[in-house]
């Protein structure tokens, strides 16, 4: 069994990696949890029996502690992955991003593979059951990619900050909608931070589907808060969409791959929910469908199994792997507010 130290104590960590952990407890223990300063660490630590405490220091002189979960926010994850190192643990799983440049992340990979610490980047997705069974079905296909297209429908704003920033027990964060009119720099930076901080999730699924970035056919701001964004792999053409509103469609997170004559759709469970694998469609030329059996395995505990894997040997560290997922997000997010902003940026 591995002792995990936690960097984070907002809902992520407890409506997510807690309940995640408690179902694999012959794998995983949660020993200690720290947070930067809202207290809320005490309070999950105390529910489960683990240590807590505030900053990084004490949890890494935890001696008890082999693997790292980073869930801090992504400023910081480069820096808490490098406290996690030289305090000499196992095992890393970072929450995407794992850096914020590439000269950040190459870093950060070649410290890792020197050290022979399993790394692993949180983009459940790649590990959905329902995502790794349309992989293959889409392989079946035996038709060249023609296109992929991302469509998310997400709660506002406020609710969205609330489920992924740790706040005090109590505190409201505010649903903090842009103002209309934003110059084109500001426009940029938005839709930067949503590519690097949603689009990521999908990013790692795409690559392997169509390596390459070749260039940006378009981007956008949406509002209230969301993005429309195309660019080239290849001969594939994909699409990423994301609107978080007030009212409107429940929500969405759907990942539809054209084929030749055939297209498959995934759709993926709302974030912060555990209910089971994405569910599958395959769509033929003569209008039938395949839908295959749904597992109840989620893409939260397939990452965590997957780091076990990386661990005991029974998967090779691919930190290459790791490395040009990151790189491929960072240089697509820039890319896509370059493209916002215009020439004269």
């Amino acid at each position: 069994m591995w002792s995990v130290g936690v960097i984070g104590a907002g809902p992520g960590v407890s409506a997510l990696h807690l309940p995640t952990l408690a179902r694999l407890p012959e794998l995983f223990r949660v020993v200690h949890i720290a947070d930067s300063g809202s207290g809320r660490a005490e309070e999950l630590a105390r529910r489960i029996g683990a240590r807590s405490s505030s900053g990084i220091g004490e949890v890494f002189q935890d001696e008890r502690v082999q693997l790292a979960l980073i869930c801090s926010p992504p400023a910081d994850h480069a820096s808490h992955v490098r406290a996690a190192l030289d305090a000499g643990v196992a095992g890393i799983l970072c929450e995407k991003p794992l850096a914020t440049s590439v000269a950040e992340a190459e870093s950060l990979v070649v410290a890792c593979r020197e050290r022979g610490v399993a790394l692993l980047i949180g983009t459940n997705h790649l590990y959905d059951p329902g995502w790794v069974q349309a992989r293959r079905l889409i392989g079946e296909l035996r038709a060249p990619v023609d296109s992929v297209r991302v469509t998310l429908s997400l709660p506002p704003n406020g609710r969205y900050h609330r489920l992924v920033t740790e706040f005090a027990e109590g505190v409201e964060s505010p649903v903090r909608h842009p103002p209309s009119g934003l110059p084109a720099h500001v426009q940029a930076g938005i839709v930067r931070q949503l590519v690097s901080g949603l689009a990521v999730h999908d990013l790692p699924a795409i690559r392997d589907l169509v390596p390459g970035f070749d260039g940006v056919d378009f981007a956008r701001f949406v509002a209230p808060l969301g993005y429309a964004v195309g660019y080239r792999a290849g001969r594939a053409r994909v699409q990423l969409g994301a609107v978080m509103r007030a009212e409107g469609a429940d929500a969405r997170w759907r990942l539809t791959v054209s084929a030749g004559e055939s297209r498959v759709d995934v759709d993926f469970p709302p974030a912060f929910v555990h209910d089971g694998a994405a569910s599958v469609a395959v769509r033929g030329s003569e209008g039938g469908v395949m839908v295959p059996p749904r597992s109840q395995l989620d893409g939260y505990e397939a990452e965590w199994l997957a780091l076990a894997e990386l661990l005991s040997g029974e998967a090779p560290l691919e930190y290459e792997e790791q490395l040009e997922d990151t790189r491929y997000a960072i240089v697509l997010a820039e890319a896509v507010a370059a493209h916002i902003e215009g020439p004269s940026s």
